[in-house]
């Protein structure tokens, strides 16, 4: 049996098609998956959190009384209900904003697609935090961008480092398009940038003209305090915010959204239509059901007291089983930990080790543009039930002792 072929149409595809290749995490499923594998690498929401009989009979019920506009087309910018409740939701987190502002995407993730498709040439510059969501690089590389990756510690991005750059890019007359942040739980990282940080990160967009979109996914999960207070909050023009109903209510349902300015909204809208003509009104009145017949507030709050109990036992897992040299960060909200690994350890060499010890996490290097990170990795805590997590966590544990014991007796 054939194992391996040539591709009879490589040389049809375009220049741009070369940058698109698997990303660690989805190479990870197929064997992370089985069911004798503790899966710490999957980002999945804990669904069965939500009262799906409830969803269920919300669903049945909207397509009795509404499956004539449910099943039918729908606008490429989204249902106008649907953008004023999301206007609700962001508000939460003090952003004023108006529904003609916001278009729908499909997940935050098309609308960080459609932005780089309209901002970004090929050899333009995207800047990115250092480590960065791997479902962004892998954007950014389908359009050919150059990624240049900012350091991060405990506080966030550091904004010297990124002051030390716009300098240097702009001597080199590089067209830098837009900084991309995670600001909020990291992915994956797992820190927030701090309140005086925002405030610089800011004052730098002012200083250098620079365009900033902000990646929200976790905001609304704040585990010890209140939500931070998003970037958008405080600036309306230079900052494109993404937000998604992924983490708070229904990852399969696909719905995120965008708000940007005016202009760059009517840009967004047109780069809908000619993708996807338009977005599923059956999902998008399914949000905008639960929304308006749901305590979706108090759902909230019930995945940030599940959540908050599952990473409490992750990091206790952590600290009684981690040998030394070993170091972690402690979300303060989110689904992520990142793991720096003793020195002289490779997570992605290590990676296999760990899959005959039925344990899998997320190797570094995914979450870098230029291949580096070999001694982190990333575990999370969303979806294995406490009791996974800690044997995961021990089997984990096993696998960084017997590496380290490989190293010494091996040099």
């Amino acid at each position: 049996m054939e194992t391996t072929r040539s591709d009879s149409h490589l040389d049809r595809y375009a220049a741009r098609a070369q940058g698109m290749v698997a990303s660690e995490i989805r190479a990870l499923f197929a064997v992370a998956s089985r069911p004798e594998i503790v899966s710490l690498a999957g980002g999945m929401p804990f669904v069965n959190a939500l009262p799906l009989d409830d969803v269920g009979a919300m669903l049945q019920h909207l397509i009795a009384t509404k499956g004539g506009e449910a099943l039918q087309y729908g606008s490429a910018q989204g249902d106008p209900e649907l953008r004023e409740r999301i206007c609700d939701v962001m508000a939460l987190e003090g952003i004023t904003a108006s529904p003609e502002d916001v278009t729908v995407t499909v997940g935050s993730q098309q609308a960080l697609d459609l932005l780089t498709k309209i901002f970004v040439d090929p050899g333009d510059v995207v800047l990115a935090e250092s480590p960065s969501y791997v479902g962004a690089l892998g954007t950014f590389a389908a359009y050919q961008a150059e990624v240049v990756h900012i350091p991060m510690d405990g506080y966030g991005i550091i904004p010297e480092a990124l002051r030390e750059t716009l300098v240097r890019l702009r001597a080199e007359k590089r067209r830098v398009k837009f900084l991309y942040t995670v600001p909020t739980f990291q992915n994956p990282a797992g820190v927030t940038l701090s309140a005086p940080r925002r405030a610089q990160l800011l004052a730098l967009a002012e200083e250098f003209d620079l365009l900033i979109i902000e990646d929200n996914p976790y905001g609304l999960l704040s585990f010890d305090a209140p939500p931070p207070r998003p970037l958008r909050a405080d600036e309306a023009e230079r900052v494109i915010y993404l937000g998604s109903f992924s983490k708070t209510f229904s990852s399969g349902m696909r719905v995120g959204w965008a708000l940007a300015p005016h202009a760059v909204r009517a840009k967004l809208v047109l780069a809908a239509e000619s993708a996807i003509l338009s977005h599923s009104n059956l999902t998008q009145l399914a949000v905008r059901e639960f929304l308006a017949t749901h305590p979706w507030r108090d759902q909230v709050k019930s995945f940030v007291e599940l959540y908050r109990e599952r990473r409490d036992t992750m990091l206790a897992a952590l600290a009684e089983t981690m040998p030394e040299g070993t170091t972690w960060t402690r979300p303060a909200g989110g689904f992520f930990v990142w793991l720096t690994l003793p020195e002289g350890l490779d997570s992605k060499a290590m990676s296999p080790l760990a899959l005959a010890n039925r344990v899998a996490y997320v190797p570094g290097t995914g979450f870098y543009s230029d291949g580096t990170g070999h001694r982190h990795l990333r575990i999370s805590y969303c979806y294995p039930e406490p009791a996974r997590i800690r044997e995961g966590v021990h089997r984990l544990a096993t696998v960084i002792h017997q590496e380290q014991s490989l190293r010494t007796t091996f040099s």
